[in-house]
């Protein structure tokens, strides 16, 4: 088995991957015509995104989230932590923690994407 992909449900899948283009440096794989679902390339798995109105015409009802109560987060990891948090800043991401070094080396800080989805950016973890 292998992990395919993740979907964030938004408003507005063709505004989220630009966002996520312009913020994180991740392509485009595609934006389906319909404008309801897309995916970004992030390595062995894609990072998609499927509208909110679709999701309700399939009977579900996605919560919206919540970056001070999330229910998950993204990560991505870069050697360059403090460039990326101001790149993310630049592209409309919201500050939720100033990078930080860990106790365990790392170093970690946090941003809300538009949605309200909680992104960590990270160098990566050393494994000793």
């Amino acid at each position: 088995m292998e992990f395919a992909y993740t979907i964030l449900y938004v408003d507005d899948v063709a505004q989220a991957l630009a966002f996520y283009e312009k913020a994180f440096g991740l392509r485009r794989r595609f934006l389906h015509e319909s404008g309801d679902y897309g995916e970004l390339d992030s390595g062995a798995t894609a990072l998609a995104f499927s509208s909110r109105r679709l999701m309700r015409e399939l009977g579900k009802h996605p919560a919206a989230p919540d970056p001070h109560a999330p229910g998950f987060e993204i990560a991505f990891a870069t050697a360059d932590v403090h460039g990326a948090l101001a790149r993310a800043l630049a592209a409309g991401a919201t500050l939720e923690q100033e990078a930080r070094e860990m106790p365990w080396g790392q170093t970690v800080a946090y941003v809300a994407d538009p949605q309200g989805y909680l992104v960590e950016l990270c160098t990566p973890v050393i494994q000793a």
